[in-house]
């Protein structure tokens, strides 16, 4: 036991140290947010390190495991009878704009020749919850570090746009109060983007609009559950296939995802206080922090500007059609 903490803890212990002012500043910046300043100083301080063999077990476990076990601890923020019931009249709405972030993501993946584990994490960020949705999504495809730093960024880049313009963009458009929660809950991609646009018209408008936001946020965060599970399965039949396995069902479960659903169904049967649940929260947005720090320690800056512009691309495509359907959904529901 000792000799495995031995092989760790240099690693774990940068990773927590670079953490620790970016969680602080991603708090205080909540529009770009914690994992992003991760990513960036893990970046510049892996080039000042002239020998990383004595990090790099420690830095391969936080980017994989820490990354699940703040998935799970994300569980117990899903009380689901509250968010099903609140968040039912966005079902619709998430449906649709889900669905066509896929859909956009698979066609320009064809049509640009994309990298596929680029175009499924920028897919699914952008449709779900942002860097959530990537993190739950990454160990399962194998995603690389540079696809996740990438993807990552490209998400960071709109959520920082979305979360400026939206407020003036739902004012000039006539949104009431609802109408923008509903908007800002499905067209923007990360929780604290989310939050910091719906915030902003909250203190232009003096509504309560950041608890609709967060509500209909939470519910699509639901979404991680099927989707997550069909990419496990989806990959694993066609890898079964190529060796002329059979393919068995219990081959395919990620088991993070059962726990973040255990963890969701806990947080639903006992209605955990809000002190406990805030906690795991928290300690959910560091982990994911420590796990962005690590995958910056072994991103190469390079390589990541070598990517080009098709991301970015694929990203921007995303982002208008998500924006563009959600209010269009609003309009024949009839709450714009």
């Amino acid at each position: 036991m000792l000799t495995v903490f031995k092989t760790f803890s240099k690693g774990l212990l940068l990773c927590a140290v670079i953490a620790l002012p970016s969680w602080f500043l991603g708090k205080a910046i909540p529009v770009i947010g914690g994992p992003v300043f991760g990513i960036l100083f893990g970046m510049i301080i892996t080039s000042f390190l002239p020998n990383k063999d004595g990090y790099k077990a420690g830095i391969g476990f936080t980017s994989k495991k820490i990354l699940q076990y703040a998935v799970i601890l994300l569980g117990f923020n899903m009380n689901l009878s509250i968010i099903l019931k609140t968040g039912q009249e966005s079902l619709p709405i998430i449906l649709a704009t889900i669905t066509t972030s896929l859909l956009v993501s698979f066609i320009l993946y064809k049509l640009m020749n994309l990298k596929p584990n680029v175009s499924i994490l920028i897919g699914v960020g952008s449709s779900i919850c942002g860097g959530s949705a990537i993190a739950a999504t990454a160990p399962i495809i194998d995603a690389n570090n540079e696809d996740i730093a990438t993807s990552i960024s490209v998400i960071f880049l709109f959520n920082v746009i979305a979360a400026l313009i939206f407020p003036s963009l739902g004012y000039f458009l006539g949104l009431s109060n609802e109408g923008f929660g509903l908007f800002a809950g499905t067209a923007v991609n990360d929780t604290s983007s989310v939050t910091a646009a719906a915030a902003a018209w909250d203190g232009i408008h003096n509504s309560n609009t950041l608890k609709i936001a967060t509500i209909v946020k939470l519910t699509r965060t639901l979404a991680i559950i099927p989707i997550t599970l069909g990419l496990a399965m989806y990959r694993l039949k066609n890898n079964k296939n190529a060796s002329g396995k059979k393919f068995r069902l219990q081959d395919t479960f990620p088991m993070f995802i059962l726990y973040f659903l255990v963890a969701s169904i806990i947080a639903t049967v006992f209605n955990l206080s809000v002190a406990f649940t805030d906690t795991m929260k928290s300690m959910s947005k560091y982990l994911i922090t420590m796990a962005m720090s690590a995958i910056g320690l072994n991103t190469n800056f390079i390589g990541l500007i070598k990517t080009g512009s098709k991301p970015i691309l694929l990203g921007f495509a995303c982002w208008i059609s998500i924006t563009v359907v959600s209010l269009l959904m609003q309009k024949m529901l009839g709450i714009w």
